[in-house]
């Protein structure tokens, strides 16, 4: 029965959470903007983005993030979701079935890939300006793309959002106040 599954997913083309483990046939063409390089990578995941937050809403779970990426064993589209509380295993499954069913109709992902639904972890990304209010208090580590007082790497405690949309971090030396748009990657730090 395995070798038989095995031969429909090698014969199968593209699409879905089941067709894993094809070879790449494209790479994405890159462009540049205000410095920064944006792969159409980003594209998918808007698309996946729109098709995934009716979905979500509905079970009253949010996504935190969406990657889609080339790994070691091929594409990989992944989600993040979280709620109040946390999300169960079948929180992921249950999210998983009903986005793959969507994807499959859509068909717009012309690379085989593996979805997986996963929650964002002990140290979720900080992305949406939501965030930078809502985990106010907590530790945080950021990155940014340019130094700020020849610093780019920040830790310590998440002040919150100004409303000039600068986020503001206490260190050890001071307060900084970050532009969002100068913000490569944020996450909450754990603190055992």
């Amino acid at each position: 029965m395995q070798g038989e599954k095995k031969n429909a997913i090698n014969k199968s083309k593209f699409g879905s959470a089941e067709k894993a483990g094809f070879l790449a046939r494209f790479f994405f063409r890159t462009a540049f903007s205000a410095g920064r390089v944006i792969s159409m990578g980003n594209e998918i995941e808007e698309r996946v983005s729109k098709i995934a937050l009716p979905i979500l809403q509905s079970e009253n779970l949010e996504l935190v993030d969406i990657e889609y990426r080339r790994e070691a064993r091929g594409w990989v589209l992944r989600l993040f979701i979280d709620r109040e509380g946390g999300v169960t295993l079948n929180d992921c499954a249950r999210t998983s079935e009903e986005i793959g069913r969507v994807l499959d109709v859509e068909d717009f992902i012309t690379n085989p890939y593996t979805l997986e639904v996963s929650s964002p972890g002990l140290n979720r990304v900080l992305k949406k300006e939501s965030d930078f209010v809502k985990y106010r208090g907590r530790q945080v580590q950021v990155k940014t793309y340019e130094p700020i007082g020849n610093r780019r790497r920040f830790k310590g405690k998440l002040l919150g959002l100004s409303a000039d949309r600068e986020v503001e971090i206490e260190v050890e030396g001071g307060i900084f106040h970050i532009p969002l748009s100068n913000i490569a990657k944020a996450n909450l730090e754990v603190v055992l």
